[in-house]
């Protein structure tokens, strides 16, 4: 009788299984079985299975895409202060899908996730700051949350403190600073900061000069689609003898080596 003893006495599943197998089931892209497991959830009023159920309304994942239940979904994962649903639907806000096109009321969720700590919210709030379109322009702000994007290796906002410093928004004018961080971007794959780096790399504006380095991250950016790469392109490319190209491209084609911490 012991299979009816355990039978009897096997816990249910906590609802931090139950998200678990959801994601595992995402992860194998078995949408039904997530969607089943987070609606389950979400009617709890469990506000990340409410969110992700509206993520997928967004994206069209195991679902036809619906930008209006993705709204509704979000709204109330948001309303219940989870920031990664602050952020996506703020994403609705900013991109005009499934509401209202409202940069201010994207800029407050965005404010909301960032301050909850969430890398991307963070990521975007500065350069809503740095744009200073939708919001007023605070540069002493902007740069304090891509610095705490950039902690938590968000890619584009270490690119954006390089911009900060190198167009010394709110900072002194610091070149070597600039390139640090445009560096820091490129390594970690971000194509504005491989083609800011290029550019450094091309010009010698603060670090040396290397002309293969430079065309090197200047490739790597255009691969990216990075519309700051074009202006250096053809110039870092006649600093070059025919075999130094060949290197660039070798080098260029190769996957990105391990960032260091």
């Amino acid at each position: 009788m012991r299979w009816l003893d355990r039978l009897i006495h096997t816990p249910e599943p906590t609802v931090e299984d139950q998200m678990a197998a959801a994601l595992a089931a995402a992860q194998r892209q078995d949408y039904a079985k997530a969607l089943h497991l987070w609606e389950s959830l979400a009617r709890q009023g469990v506000a990340r299975a409410q969110n992700n159920i509206g993520a997928c309304f967004a994206e069209g994942l195991g679902v036809p895409r619906d930008r209006m239940l993705a709204y509704r979904w979000l709204s109330a994962a948001a309303e219940a202060g989870d920031p990664v649903s602050q952020r996506n639907l703020a994403n609705l806000y900013f991109k005009g899908e499934g509401a209202p096109q409202d940069y201010k009321r994207a800029a407050a969720l965005y404010r909301a996730a960032a301050e909850q700590g969430d890398p991307p919210a963070q990521d975007m709030l500065s350069w809503m700051l740095v744009e200073g379109e939708a919001v007023a322009a605070d540069f002493a702000e902007a740069r304090r949350w891509a610095l705490a994007a950039a902690k938590q290796g968000v890619a584009s906002s270490m690119t954006r403190l390089g911009m900060i410093c190198h167009n010394a928004l709110g900072v002194e004018r610091d070149p070597v600073v600039a390139a640090y961080w445009w560096r820091r971007g490129a390594e970690r794959g971000d194509p504005d900061g491989q083609a800011m780096l290029g550019a450094a790399c091309h010009l010698g504006a603060g670090l040396r000069r290397n002309p293969l380095e430079a065309y090197v991250w200047l490739l790597r950016a255009c691969s990216g689609h990075s519309p700051l790469a074009a202006r250096f392109l053809e110039a870092a490319r006649a600093a070059l003898s025919p075999d130094e190209i060949v290197e660039a491209e070798r080098r260029a084609a190769a996957p990105l080596p391990e960032p260091p911490p």
